[in-house]
């Protein structure tokens, strides 16, 4: 039972990490808003947990390489060109990308890690745009 208890307390504060970057997303009105990231940085964690406690943890790097990639495919379908060469969304893929690698974190039992990681990106998304 404890087992499953840390499990879900880590899922929780995937949720948790993911939703004070989905919430800045959704208060700049980008693509990807709260439910995005978090859903990301659960489905992350949920990976992660399951490849340690339910196969025995074998292949946890091959499972955390499978985000990684899989995740980009999410980030690129953020990303647009318009015209004149202007390319949107760079930013809200690489949170996506970000929040994917919190999740694994979380999910791995990196509370410290992934708690500091949410607040760094926090401080680069609330920077001045553009700066000068």
């Amino acid at each position: 039972m404890a087992i499953e208890l840390e499990m879900v307390l880590r899922l929780l504060l995937a949720v948790a990490l993911g939703a004070i970057i989905g919430y800045q997303r959704e208060r700049a009105r980008k693509s990807a808003g709260l439910r995005t990231h978090v859903l990301i940085c659960l489905g992350a964690a949920l990976f992660t947990v399951t490849s340690i406690y339910g196969f025995g943890g074998d292949d946890t790097a091959r499972v955390a390489a499978g985000v990684v990639a899989g995740i980009g495919f999410l980030g690129a379908g953020a990303i647009i060109r318009g015209g004149e060469g202007i390319v949107a969304g760079l930013t809200t893929a690489a949170t996506i990308w970000a929040v994917a690698g919190i999740g694994l974190a979380a999910g791995a039992g990196l509370y410290l890690v992934s708690a500091v990681t949410t607040l760094l990106i926090s401080i680069v998304l609330l920077l001045p745009h553009p700066i000068r």
